[in-house]
């Protein structure tokens, strides 16, 4: 990869203007991180030559580059053709036909990875040492909630007497309503109430409250120090938002907030309760206990619309994968073998041997 060891990546006003047009366009915090990571490896890549010098085949060439030696996976090669895409459209205004003649990876269906009910039980057992991670993994199983999803949950969005826990701005930035599990509302009062003492020693210490969406903060001033936006599952320290890391012109110092809960602490504590609970040998995620979730409501009898609103699903041919993993396994069609097995072995007939 042709790049100098000891260059600068990109000029910061390049990757700024990127930034300030992704948050323009209220594009999640992820997608900035991954777009201008793939714009700093594309300017590294042509040894640091700003793009508006290159072209098509200097992006055909990247592509071709993290295909052929990197390996990556089609999803990523998407994602980096979309940042470049990102760049030459809406920063540096370019509308070119190479744009639209770039061949873009096909993304084959991949079975979701399952586990039963019992590998779940034994999963959220071996979180027990982490009891508030326990919790979280059983309200992700519970729900079907993605991982971030369930992180930013505030006080406000759990409904005890309608049973009910709406997601806001879930992917594709939409809302949506899942159940309570009447199992975790206890618990979930008692995490409440560890967390208003958390809120409450905040406010005594004068911490400038959570963070809000959009532009909340101006419109609602006192609502970021709100017992109502309060996480449900906040962090022990308090940190800065990415967002608002000093810049090079503006090196003021941001103020501290009370942050929720990150994902590396249940995804070590996810890790280590695979092993503990004998499931070292299945390639699982917290995402898994989604999946298991989907699959666990088909197996109960619950028709594919009502978990598609459940999951978030824009399109029910999103949620019907679960329905080919329900043909998997001893709940659907049987070997011809095991029927072959369970069966007698008819008696062997030898031939009689002739007098000598």
């Amino acid at each position: 990869m042709p790049h100098s060891p000891g260059a600068t990546p990109a000029s910061p006003r390049l990757l700024d203007l990127l930034r300030t047009q992704i948050r323009a366009l209220h594009y999640s915090l992820r997608t900035e991180q991954a777009y201008v990571h793939w714009v700093r490896a594309f300017i590294r890549f042509h040894g640091l030559r700003h793009p508006a010098e290159l072209s098509g085949a200097e992006v055909e060439a990247f592509l071709s580059w993290l295909a052929a030696e990197r390996r990556v996976a089609p999803a990523t090669h998407q994602q980096a053709l979309s940042a470049l895409l990102f760049l030459y459209q809406k920063v540096l205004g370019q509308r070119l036909p190479w744009m639209d003649e770039i061949g873009r990876p096909q993304r084959s269906p991949r079975l979701p990875m399952v586990m039963s009910r019992d590998e779940v039980a034994r999963l959220l057992a071996a979180l027990a040492p982490w009891p508030v991670l326990q919790l979280f993994g059983q309200l992700l199983y519970g729900t079907g909630l993605r991982l971030m999803e369930g992180l930013r949950l505030r006080v406000k969005d759990i409904d005890f007497e309608r049973r009910a826990i709406v997601v806001r701005e879930g992917k594709g930035g939409k809302d949506r309503v899942v159940m309570l599990p009447a199992a975790l509302e206890a618990p979930l009062r008692a995490q409440l109430a560890a967390a208003h003492r958390l809120w409450a020693a905040d406010r005594a210490a004068g911490v400038g409250g959570v963070h809000l969406p959009h532009a909340l903060a101006r419109k609602y001033p006192r609502a970021a120090e709100s017992w109502a936006w309060f996480w449900v599952f906040p962090q022990s320290t308090l940190s800065v938002d990415p967002r608002e890391q000093p810049q090079p012109l503006q090196p003021q110092t941001p103020q501290q907030r009370r942050h929720h809960l990150g994902e590396q602490p249940f995804q070590r504590a996810f890790k280590r309760a695979l092993h503990e609970a004998g499931l070292a040998d299945k390639p699982a995620t917290p995402h898994t206990l989604r999946h298991s979730f989907a699959t666990h409501l088909l197996q109960a009898g619950y028709d594919i619309r009502t978990v598609q609103e459940l999951l978030g699903h824009a399109d029910v041919s999103t949620t019907m994968i679960y329905t080919h993993v329900l043909k998997l396994g001893g709940g659907a069609v049987r070997s011809p073998l095991d029927q072959l097995l369970r069966e007698p072995a008819p008696p062997c007939y030898l031939p009689t041997p002739a007098a000598p």
